[in-house]
């Protein structure tokens, strides 16, 4: 098993979110201007979606070069943004980018349906180390976040198909963040109920 080695939470957090922010930073300064790229013209947002591929490639291979290691969402993530985010830049169509998250969402909760399903909880598998808890415990969380990634999945479609695009980016680059965070803290009575003794 690879060792996961510890790096400063300032630069984990840099490299987690740096991307995203550029991508926001991107889009706000160019989100009414076209860019002449090849004798083509392209969009601010389709411009701020080619920075971010390439840029979150590059952290995402420094996050697994520092720590060791990529967490299973990390990686499908990342081949989702290139597929995704590639396609609109080739095909100059903003809505493959914007479908993205959905994807994500709704793969993230059938994978853990089916571990459900399989009895063999596969959240518990890749998190139990950094949070320990009883096999009940992590069965709750799980159907949570089954909920939870379904309702992003639903919302992120509303969101871009009925509003515009800053309000999109917006969504994307500090509402879905902040539903996690929010749901984390939710659940704390949950961890604390089940969480193991120190000695197991």
């Amino acid at each position: 098993m690879t060792q996961t080695k510890k790096i400063n939470p300032l630069l984990k957090a840099a490299l987690e979110f740096g991307p995203l922010i550029l991508f926001f930073v991107v889009f706000m300064r160019l989100r009414d201007k076209t860019v002449a790229i090849g004798g083509t013209e392209y969009s601010g947002f389709i411009v701020a979606t080619l920075v971010f591929i390439p840029v979150l490639i590059l952290s995402t291979l420094a996050l697994w070069r520092l720590t060791g290691k990529l967490a299973p969402m990390q990686i499908a993530t990342l081949v989702l943004v290139i597929v995704f985010g590639g396609l609109s830049v080739w095909l100059n169509d903003p809505r493959f980018f914007k479908m993205k998250p959905t994807l994500i969402y709704l793969l993230f909760a059938g994978a853990l349906g089916i571990s459900l399903a399989l009895r063999r909880n596969w959240l518990q598998l890749v998190m139990s180390e950094a949070l320990p808890m009883s096999a009940e415990g992590w069965r709750i969380l799980t159907q949570r976040l089954v909920g939870l990634f379904l309702g992003l999945a639903l919302a992120n479609e509303v969101v871009w198909r009925s509003m515009s695009e800053t309000a999109w980016v917006n969504f994307k680059t500090f509402g879905l963040p902040a539903v996690m965070v929010v749901f984390f803290v939710l659940n704390a009575k949950l961890f604390e109920r089940h969480a193991l003794p120190k000695d197991e």
